[in-house]
């Protein structure tokens, strides 16, 4: 699999990420070892985990297949903190609370360090500069090798590389931002793509198959066995199973039959390949789907066909994005 630099840095990562959101609760350590073996067969290197999915257990999962199955030294290894299971504070990412997770992730991983370590969405009670002080140290102290954030908006993302930029001393630059982005959902292309560029951030798309919308299996019914269906993630697919989507949906086929692939194939190239874009992260129910998702590896979408897929997905963006002169 083709490697790509994590932004400005000197990381390099393959082109897909290897997901592991369901590890430890849906997907069980036989189907989670068939992924990953099938991963690093296929070339892949980069494995993206958090401290919350399946309250710690997709990592303690992730560790226990490096002991036995892939060596550590073949992957890169990227966690996220900063969620915590309170109703009333969703978030946490004071330096006490991030720096104690960092070392429970460690412990699980059974590893002394992390690729990439990931403060998985912006916290408005915690100052910054004090999440910002806490990757300094995790960097400084070897427990983790390159830092990023998830999440984000564009003016919190932009406020952070700030802060950096502007503060007195040394400090950790971001390497990466962690967002949803597929051809269902381009928001990020508002303020956080552009904010990115200039900063010189990898993006890394989670969903990028919009939930796996982009798929085609929600063309006529609902799959029994889908996300769709699971009294856990139903919530989670609905939001794109609208008309909106559908039209969409529709024109993915079309570009798949007419170049004789398949939806998932043509969903993830377009998002693969967006600029900025580093790995988009797929996550499978099974070795079989991920396989799938990893021999879209030869395929590069023709010009006219990325054209027809923005054009029918576009979001709308108006003032102030819109040039002003115009209105």
């Amino acid at each position: 699999m083709e490697l790509r630099h994590l932004g400005r840095t000197g990381l390099r990562v393959s082109r897909l990420g290897l997901g592991t959101l369901t590890w430890g609760r849906d997907t069980e350590e036989h189907d989670a070892a068939d992924q990953l073996k099938a991963f690093w067969e296929a070339g892949g290197t980069l494995v993206d985990t958090a401290d919350v999915y399946a309250d710690g257990g997709a990592e303690y999962l992730l560790g226990r297949l490096m002991e036995g199955l892939v060596p550590r030294r073949d992957l890169q290894i990227a966690t996220k903190a900063g969620s915590v299971p309170d109703p009333d504070r969703r978030f946490d990412c004071s330096r006490g609370h991030l720096l104690a997770a960092l070392d429970g992730s460690l412990a699980r991983l059974g590893t002394d360090y992390v690729d990439l370590w990931q403060v998985h969405a912006f916290d408005p009670v915690t100052p910054i500069e004090e999440t910002l002080q806490a990757l300094d140290i995790a960097v400084s102290s070897g427990r983790a090798r390159y830092v990023g954030v998830s999440n984000f908006s564009g003016w919190q993302l932009a406020k952070a590389a700030t802060w950096q930029l502007a503060s007195s001393g040394t400090h950790t630059r971001l390497a990466s931002t962690q967002m949803e982005y597929s051809l269902l959902q381009r928001g990020i292309e508002r303020e956080v793509l552009p904010a990115a560029l200039d900063l010189g951030l990898g993006i890394l798309p989670s969903s990028p198959l919009g939930r796996g919308v982009l798929t085609g299996k929600y063309r006529h019914t609902t799959p029994a066995d889908s996300r769709g269906a699971s009294e856990q993630l139903a919530a989670f697919v609905a939001p794109y199973l609208d008309e909106e989507a559908s039209r969409i949906v529709e024109a993915v086929s079309t570009a798949a039959d007419g170049l004789a692939t398949t939806p998932l194939h043509v969903a993830l190239a377009w998002v693969r390949d967006r600029p900025g874009v580093t790995a988009p992260i797929v996550g499978a129910r099974n070795a079989q789907q991920l396989r799938a998702a990893l021999s879209v590896e030869a395929l590069s979408l023709p010009e006219e066909i990325c054209q027809a897929l923005d054009d029918v997905s576009a979001p709308v963006h108006r003032y102030p994005d819109q040039d002003w002169s115009t209105l």
